[in-house]
């Protein structure tokens, strides 16, 4: 008896698939937290941005820098490299806009960045006139006459800087625009001032002039205190607690005698004109001093400096960005004591410089964490995965009922076997049937080594496979054993 080759079809290479389900599904389990280790990786590998700030060797640079080394060692997935810019803001704010930079410091006055947004306040700068005090008076001598006593004019208010020397610190233009906007505020031209080089020898005053001489920040009291210039007046503009305006207030005073502030009592007329600035005010006492300076406090105008983002920079990075540096700051200030006062910006729709969205769900309490974010994704991975999941035990159940139509066939074909094993007539026939029971037996043999057979299962093809085998014996032998049936009488002619 001739068998028919087994025909593989998609149906069984279905079912051999079916029949690794625990296999796939374990290879799915592994392959969700291949891919969650790999997100979880590329959300948490430290990336670098660069952060544009200058002048070189200046207060906020070292800010930056010591920054820098804090998130190094905190192992944050956020971290800085100062690009030094020897321009300042100014270049700095350059930078942003051409894409060269990711973060930077800013002042507002000079401009904030077109492709930029405000992350936080980096420093509050107030306007600073300081009168320092007056040298002791000269006699003076003439012939015939008694002796008089020369007093310099006293200055109290910004229009009696006419026709005085007025020290700026700092050698950007930067400060001088300050001035320019406070002295017109007042009706003083800005035309109407001369500038000087600290090094020139001392002239005389030029009346309806203001004699402005520029110093430089980074050694503000000797440079007033070796001017052979000097100044009337002093314009310094920072923090209240700068190391700069303390050194020229602390330059200011003669015979142990501290200065005077002059007050602007137009700051709020100046900052209405021009929203850069802001009034403020000096608290009686805020420059320290024995007495405290000022006596009282005093009016004047302030200007920003913004730690700004690039607005093509990811919420999560900015956000990430402004927590640490408000969890930093107070770290920094034993450091560096002006980085305490990095303070929040306006988040508000009229708010005076435009805030990141990033900075600003973060300040306003709004930052969503990481299932708020991506809830939807999940929720749409967890249907997913449903689906899957009931697709699979569909596949099985489809599977395993297949499989027990094939396996009850392969039972009949062994009984089917053996009832015509009992009726062969030749060894070869028993030949065939015994291929036949080795096709069934080397299937059964594949089953039981991806156990794919239950013990009743294999149980019953053990019984029928020795009922098989002894049918086909016990008939090999009976054939065996009968003589030889005579042929038949050829019929003579």
């Amino acid at each position: 008896m001739a068998t028919q080759p087994i025909k593989r079809g998609w149906k069984h290479r279905l079912k051999m698939v079916a029949r690794h389900t625990s296999l796939l599904a374990m290879a799915g389990l592994l392959l969700c937290a291949g891919l969650v280790a790999v997100v979880s990786y590329i959300l948490n590998r430290p990336t670098t941005y660069i952060i544009a700030v200058g002048p070189p060797n200046s207060e906020d640079t070292r800010v930056v820098q010591a920054m820098t080394q804090h998130l190094a060692r905190d192992r944050a997935t956020v971290r800085l490299r100062p690009m030094i810019l020897q321009g300042g803001t100014r270049d700095a704010m350059a930078a942003i806009d051409r894409g060269t930079a990711d973060f930077a410091v800013v002042r507002h006055d000079i401009g904030m960045p077109r492709d930029g947004s405000a992350i936080a306040i980096w420093r509050k700068n107030v306007a600073v006139f300081i009168v320092p005090a007056p040298e002791p008076p000269v006699p003076a001598v003439r012939k015939g006459r008694r002796a008089t006593v020369v007093k310099p004019a006293k200055i109290e208010k910004i229009g009696d800087l006419v026709g005085k020397r007025l020290g700026v610190v700092g050698r950007s233009p930067t400060n001088i625009n300050l001035l320019k906007t406070v002295v017109l505020q007042f009706s003083i031209p800005a035309d109407s001032m001369i500038f000087l080089n600290p090094s020139e020898e001392a002239k005389p005053n030029t009346p309806g002039k203001i004699t402005v001489v520029q110093f430089d920040p980074n050694n503000v009291g000797a440079a007033i205190r070796e001017s052979k210039i000097k100044p009337d007046a002093i314009l310094s503009v920072g923090p209240v607690g700068s190391t700069i305006t303390a050194d020229a207030i602390a330059a200011s005073i003669r015979n142990k005698e501290p200065p005077s502030f002059i007050e602007i009592n137009a700051a709020e007329a100046i900052a209405e004109r021009n929203p850069v600035y802001e009034s403020t005010e000096i608290k009686a006492g805020a420059f320290g001093g024995a007495p405290p300076q000022p006596e009282e406090t005093i009016e004047t105008i302030g200007v920003n400096h913004y730690l700004v983002a690039r607005n093509t920079l990811s919420e999560d990075v900015v956000a990430d960005l402004t927590k640490r540096v408000f969890a930093m700051r107070q770290v920094l200030a034993t450091e560096i004591p002006s980085s305490a006062k990095i303070e929040t910006p306006d988040t508000s729709k009229d708010g005076p410089v435009p805030v990141h969205p990033g900075a600003a769900a973060y300040i306003d309490g709004e930052l969503k964490t990481f299932f708020d974010r991506y809830s939807d994704l999940l929720y749409l991975g967890l249907m997913l995965v449903s689906f899957l999941g009931s697709g699979l035990v569909g596949l099985a159940s489809y599977s395993k009922s297949d499989e027990r139509e094939r396996r009850t066939k392969s039972l009949e074909k062994l009984v089917e076997i053996i009832a015509l094993a009992r009726k062969a007539e030749s060894s070869q026939a028993l030949d065939e049937l015994q291929a036949a029971m080795d096709g069934v037996h080397d299937e059964m043999v594949r089953e039981v080594e991806s156990n794919a057979l239950d013990q009743s299962t294999l149980t019953a093809f053990q019984v029928s496979f020795e009922q098989t085998r002894a049918a086909l014996a016990d008939r090999r032998a009976i054939l065996m054993s009968s003589p030889p049936r005579p042929r038949a009488a050829v019929a003579s002619a």
